[in-house]
């Protein structure tokens, strides 16, 4: 009599297809171990920390439904290095993004950091192409005084960003403005008139 076949021991493609999924896939058990089918191994969060440092596009299916986890399993990563190394995010920042949810400005405010993330983060790719080569022969003087200058570049990009923010926010009230207008005027009044009575 032959054994059953566990799910975990024999890891299949098939899960993984439902969900036109790219790049690396990764398979979730309900023992929450990964399974990288790319290798045919079990693999630590702490891999695919890595493979998202190397660039390399990551997909994280559910291996019984094919559901994509790739966003909660982001996320652990991100929970794990604002409890465990340096915060990226202060209180203040996470109080900020929990107020966006549930706002009509969500939508916008998600494309706007990822934009701003995805340039800094081109920003810092080209940045350590071009002085990977140089770096080794630098002094750790030169280091010392180029932080200031960085500090410098990011408050000047902090404030563009702001601006900018503040000019979108400014169109879409006048465009409420205008709807408003807009919607008394197809019932002949005017929104002065309106407000007068």
């Amino acid at each position: 009599m032959t054994k059953p076949c566990m799910a975990t021991s024999t890891p299949s493609s098939g899960a993984a297809g439902a969900t036109g999924a790219t790049g690396r896939i990764i398979k979730k058990y309900p023992n929450r171990r990964l399974y990288d089918m790319a290798n045919s191994a079990y693999i630590t969060l702490a891999d695919v920390k890595q493979l998202v440092m190397q660039r390399e596009p990551v997909t994280v299916v559910d291996a019984k439904t094919g559901e994509n986890l790739t966003r909660s399993i982001l996320l652990q990563i991100i929970l794990e290095e604002e409890v465990g190394g340096t915060p990226l995010f202060s209180e203040s920042v996470l109080a900020n993004l929990i107020r966006f949810y549930g706002h009509t400005m969500q939508g916008f405010m998600g494309a706007y950091m990822e934009k701003n993330i995805s340039a800094m983060a081109e920003m810092q790719a080209q940045m350590q192409s071009q002085w990977a080569e140089q770096a080794r022969h630098i002094s750790p003087d030169f280091w010392a005084q180029f932080q200031p200058m960085t500090a410098n570049v990011m408050e000047s990009y902090t404030e563009q960003s702001r601006q900018n923010l503040l000019k979108v926010q400014e169109q879409m009230q006048q465009q409420v403005r205008q709807q408003t207008e807009q919607f008394w005027q197809l019932f002949g009044l005017s929104k002065a008139h309106n407000e007068s009575e």
